[in-house]
């Protein structure tokens, strides 16, 4: 999809027409490889992780304040140095998953009274993320950081009316955010409707729709998206699913949200399966992060929320994106072999007990195959 989005545009360009793809080919290697080396480390190497992730990705939002920050669409949310180009908010979202689950697994017993929900994960911590973040004026970052904080300390038992006010808060803060900026109360009026001319803000989400509308039941075809030829902006990126939906139509669309669906079960089926309070957290915040993100994104190109520039998981054009959600699925690879590698053991316990309880003897069996049969045959 990032090829077919990108290839028209980039034809004029020196770089070429395959030039986005194959800058997001090689990270998606790259993103293999490191879901590949976190997928084989245990539980506990995990855990011993989270502070230096988290103060490393303190840091680098910390980078983007200096020179070697770059801004992008009216975000100032980047790296660059040279021709390299990251996102270190990105890196922020896995880190405060990881760092907010060793934390509270720690401070399992005390999570109900009020500070010790807020210390350390929302205060200081959250909020320095937030504030680094927000100075760089991306709020579709910030939300998907605050959705992650919010399910870490709903997995870890804080209470129900903590939510409620912060939610009280939340609704508030997010008015005042509306009101004192321009750009956000001009999206707002658009998402509402009220646009006199077919211009900006009203261009984007309403060649988007046009997009979605005129890819009928089954698309026009891979490849064949008529918008994609400069009438959507930033068609790559924030609103590829709109140029996924027109190819491939609604039947695309709803298979694409059928596997977010399918995800969203297998990491939910590995956190509640898990006694480790650490995975369960850490898994939910993941979940949150990528699938909550993905219909962050889903929601806003079809017109049920308001332009925020939030990429679609796995999908949109971007290499730390792509990298790191990578990265989160290798986290919950780590978590998911080490319990099958528990229940492995577990069986063959029980297959020995239940051998040597049938023989009388207090020898085991000494494979596991005969370990399996003797098991199957004292379970008969």
């Amino acid at each position: 999809m990032v090829l077919s989005s990108s290839s028209v545009e980039n034809i004029g360009e020196f770089t070429g027409s395959y030039d986005l793809f194959i800058r997001q080919a090689i990270f998606a290697v790259v993103g293999f490889a490191v879901l590949f080396v976190l997928s084989r480390l245990g539980t506990d190497r995990l855990r011993s992780l989270a502070w230096p992730a988290i103060l490393l990705a303190i840091f680098l939002l910390a980078l983007v304040l200096t020179p070697l920050g770059h801004e992008v669409n009216g975000n100032q949310n980047w790296l660059k140095i040279g021709s390299f180009t990251a996102q270190p908010s990105e890196a922020a979202k896995l880190a405060l998953a990881l760092w907010a689950a060793a934390v509270l697994e720690r401070k399992a017993k005390l999570v109900g009274q009020l500070k010790h929900s807020i210390v350390p994960v929302i205060f200081p911590v959250g909020a320095i993320l937030l504030g680094l973040i927000m100075y760089g004026r991306d709020l579709g970052t910030a939300m998907v950081i605050m959705m992650i904080m919010a399910a870490v300390l709903f997995l870890a038992g804080t209470k129900l009316r903590y939510f409620l006010i912060a939610g009280g808060l939340g609704a508030v803060a997010a008015v005042v955010m509306a009101l004192t900026s321009a750009n956000r109360t001009v999206r707002i009026q658009a998402w509402l409707g009220n646009c006199e001319f077919p211009t900006e803000p009203c261009y984007q989400p309403d060649h988007g729709m046009f997009a979605l509308a005129s890819g009928g039941w089954w698309g026009v075809g891979l490849g064949q998206s008529r918008q994609k030829w400069s009438y959507i902006p930033e068609a790559e990126n924030d609103f590829i699913f709109t140029i996924l939906g027109e190819e491939l139509g609604l039947a695309g669309t709803l298979l694409v949200i059928g596997l977010f669906a399918g995800l969203a079960i297998g990491l939910f089926r590995v956190a509640r399966r898990s006694t480790s309070l650490f995975v369960r957290i850490c898994t939910g915040g993941i979940l949150i992060w990528i699938v909550g993100q993905a219909f962050i994104n889903i929601a806003m190109v079809t017109g049920l929320l308001p332009v925020i520039g939030v990429p679609l998981p796995f999908i949109s054009y971007g290499g730390s994106a792509l990298t790191f959600v990578l990265a989160g699925i290798g986290v919950v690879l780590a978590f998911a072999r080490e319990q099958r590698q528990e229940e492995e053991a577990a069986a063959g316990h029980a297959a020995n007990t239940a051998t040597t309880a049938a023989s009388g003897s207090s020898v085991p069996p000494t494979t596991p195959v005969g370990a399996a049969r003797a098991w199957k045959k004292a379970r008969s």
